[in-house]
């Protein structure tokens, strides 16, 4: 079992500020009635206000939570407090059997873990009816067709009247045409409509950031007229743009890519209280980065939970794509900790170099993993810079705020520090930060 894990990584776990701070509030001895653990498993039981006490329990190798309380957030604040218990004092949870309810949900997940590999398997023999499959290609190729040519003709409407005007249109005007798209069946070029929309209102630069975001959709039409010559693995990359999207059975089909992998980094998104969680590995061996990510509605809990800073030997299996990213999980192992950073580039101008790269693969890239070591950070007056040792300078994201900043100025101590970020092509919004050994997670 890992002994290694550290506060940080259990709170970037936390829904929300406030289990975080609950959690806490538990991570101490006298708030549990009974602790144990047993290989990989920890549990305990925390009274509460009820008449029974909570019994909470952790399987260490995803981490997986269980709790009974009713609370709908998910890891709950026992689960974070347990977890914290474990990382902060670890002596406190001494090595014993398991209780019955602990047991009995560990036979739980086992047998839903064959079910799930069972309906699985069964799915990857079902061969569905080629012709059927092509008859609905068919059809959807021609509504993203006749939705794209309208979506050409809106374009140069909106070029020739030139930009000056958007301020003053309504949100109704992207809408409308967005709405289309979805008629088209082509929800990624709505996504992005809406997305243009919201530049307008944010900056003195927006002109010069909606003309890149209008030029990348004429690449896209571009694109799509002309798919059928194009090789295999763009026409997948463009029919992803458009919304088009891969069934996992299908996926995990490829060709799995095996390797120790370290969780860098992890951030999490809400829009409409559909949350999506983006986690970013690093291979050992292979020095590839893969995407992994995830969808929950509401304060349902997501499929897998994977810590940063801890490495886990798995195969991934990724997505077709003319540059590689994300990826799903195939088969893995328990993760586990070890005190060492990861390897990084040492100059911005050769991760500059190595994103130019991926991008003339595939210009469709929204977000690029940059890990950088030995950069210090510094404050200027428009905002904050990474700047390595030859004096190059990174800027971050406008949307990190004052104490995040001063944080990380904090954590470096004015030496050099390892940081692992999302580069927009504009700026870099900081995930995670080691300094030595140590881990810190700036994803949420």
């Amino acid at each position: 079992m890992p002994a290694q894990w550290t506060a940080d990584q259990v709170l970037a776990l936390a829904p929300d500020a406030a289990s975080a701070k609950s959690g806490r509030g538990l991570a101490t001895r006298q708030k549990w009635i009974s602790l144990g653990q047993q290989q990989s498993v920890i549990w305990g039981e925390c009274q509460g206000s009820g008449k029974n006490p909570y019994q909470a329990q952790i399987d260490l190798s995803e981490p997986a939570f269980r709790c009974s309380c009713p609370s709908r957030k998910f890891p709950c604040k026992h689960g974070l407090g347990l977890f914290l218990l474990l990382a902060e004092q670890p002596g406190e949870i001494v090595e014993t059997d398991p209780p019955a309810w602990v047991t009995e949900w560990l036979a739980s997940r086992s047998q839903r873990a064959e079910k799930q590999a069972e309906k699985q398997a069964k799915r990857q023999e079902q061969v569905a009816d080629p012709i059927a499959q092509a008859k609905r290609v068919a059809e959807r190729q021609r509504k993203v067709s006749a939705g794209i040519q309208e979506l050409r003709l809106w374009l140069d409407d909106r070029v020739r009247q030139g930009l000056a005007t958007l301020p003053q249109e309504s949100y109704q005007m992207w809408d409308t045409i967005a709405a289309r798209m979805v008629d088209a069946q082509a929800p990624g070029l709505a996504r992005q409509l809406r997305e243009l929309a919201g530049i307008i209102h944010t900056g003195a630069d927006w002109s010069d950031r909606v003309l890149e975001r209008l030029g990348r959709l004429y690449l896209l039409i571009e694109g799509f007229e002309r798919i059928e010559t194009l090789p295999t693995v763009v026409q997948t990359d463009l029919r992803t743009q458009l919304g088009w999207s891969l069934n996992q059975e299908e996926v995990l089909t490829g060709q799995a890519h095996i390797d120790l992998w370290l969780v860098v980094g992890q951030r999490a998104e809400e829009e409409e209280r559909l949350r999506a969680r983006r986690t970013w590995l690093y291979g050992i061996a292979t020095h590839t980065f893969a995407l992994l990510l995830d969808f929950a509605h509401g304060h349902q809990p997501f499929e897998q939970n994977l810590l940063p800073g801890t490495y886990l030997e798995a195969a991934l299996v990724f997505y077709p794509s003319a540059y590689p990213l994300r990826a799903l999980i195939k088969t893995r192992q328990e993760a586990v900790v070890l005190p060492k950073p990861p390897p990084g580039i040492q100059s911005i101008a050769s991760a500059i170099d190595t994103y130019s790269q991926a991008l003339a693969n595939c210009p469709w890239l929204e977000r690029f993993p940059l890990l950088l070591q030995n950069v210090i950070p510094r404050r200027e007056e428009k905002g904050w810079l990474l700047q390595d040792q030859q004096g190059v300078v990174l800027p971050l994201s406008r949307r990190m705020d004052a104490t995040q900043g001063w944080q990380l100025l904090a954590l470096s101590g004015g030496y050099p520090l390892s940081v692992l970020g999302e580069w927009d092509g504009t700026f870099l919004t900081i995930l995670s930060v080691w300094v030595e050994d140590s881990y810190y997670g700036f994803g949420n």
